[in-house]
């Protein structure tokens, strides 16, 4: 589907006006959604679009960037599926008096632009930097809450009581998170460099009053990215935690598993002497030998246990 803004030489808004009357209108947006083969050829057959940029509209997902083709500056970013980390791609051709996006899939953030600047009353303000600008804007200020989201669940990670006791699942989540925080750092990244390529660019000539807003979207990629990098720290410390505890855990089982066949050691040893088959043993031949020989092994036992405990070796630490 192909739908169109454009401003009039009165400068008055028209809704999907002819392709054939763009070259009247002030400027233009058009919108390809969703577009069907024959859409996707106008690319080359009427706007005449670089090659490699329509190369790289028509095999998605590359990554986010801006490139300068003659009097057209071609951009991509990546915009997230509410809710999912599924990235769907949008493309402009942004030149003086014309912005062309492309998308295979319907998305939120252009819907909004487009019903914002379709019921404006105040035309000066849409423009193709404007609406660049109000795209732009919106696909960032859906990763926040991507972003937040995965914060949350590892702070309900490092609170849980799963993590005091070495819960496997306790990694299982947090190497999730991590996961997905970065494959966001890898959209937020590329598209905060391009951001910044833009307010540097030479042939974006903006005014001040616009910079500031193309300024503040790059403030938001830079938060984006020191709070993903603080939460994949975050994540490293609780797989150190994990580690540790769970090395505790294993040092105290060895432990009491040491302990425990200390104490066994001299009584299989008592047990062993008295267990070989030599005919001369005088204590066999004792009437009460067995019963001498437990209490020895008992006594055994038991002092070794108060040896150990008096040492603290059966504390927990």
């Amino acid at each position: 589907m192909i739908r169109i803004l454009a401003i009039d030489q009165q400068d008055k808004l028209v809704i999907d006006p002819e392709l054939s009357q763009l070259k009247l209108m002030k400027w233009h947006w058009v919108d390809f959604n969703e577009p069907t083969p024959e859409e996707i050829d106008l690319l080359s057959s009427h706007f005449a679009f670089h090659p490699l940029a329509i190369e790289d509209c028509i095999h998605s997902l590359q990554r986010p960037k801006m490139e300068y083709y003659e009097n057209v500056t071609f951009l991509v970013m990546h915009s997230f599926v509410p809710g999912e980390l599924d990235v769907n791609e949008v493309d402009f051709f942004l030149g003086e008096d014309f912005l062309v996006t492309f998308h295979f899939e319907d998305l939120d953030e252009v819907n909004y632009a487009w019903e914002y600047f379709r019921h404006m009353k105040n035309v000066e303000s849409f423009k193709p930097l404007e609406v660049t600008y109000k795209i732009m804007d919106e696909i960032v200020d859906g990763f926040f809450p991507l972003v937040e989201e995965l914060e949350d669940r590892l702070a309900s990670v490092e609170g849980s009581e799963r993590l005091k006791k070495a819960d496997k699942s306790i990694m299982e989540d947090t190497f999730e998170v991590r996961r997905n925080l970065l494959k966001i750092r890898q959209i937020v990244v590329p598209t905060r460099d391009m951001v910044y390529r833009i307010l540097e660019s030479k042939r974006f000539i903006i005014q001040e009053q616009k910079r500031a807003y193309f300024q503040d979207v790059h403030d938001h990629l830079i938060k984006l990215s020191q709070m993903i990098d603080s939460n994949r720290e975050l994540t490293t410390d609780i797989r150190d935690n994990y580690i540790s505890l769970n090395s505790y855990r294993m040092n105290n089982i060895m432990k009491t598993l040491t302990v425990i066949t200390t104490i066994f050691m001299p009584l299989t040893f008592v047990a062993g002497l008295y267990g070989m088959n030599f005919v001369n043993m005088p204590e066999l031949r004792t009437e009460n030998g067995y019963f001498v020989v437990l209490a020895v092994m008992l006594v055994m036992a038991i002092g070794m246990s108060v040896w150990f405990k008096s040492k603290g070796w059966f504390d927990s630490d």
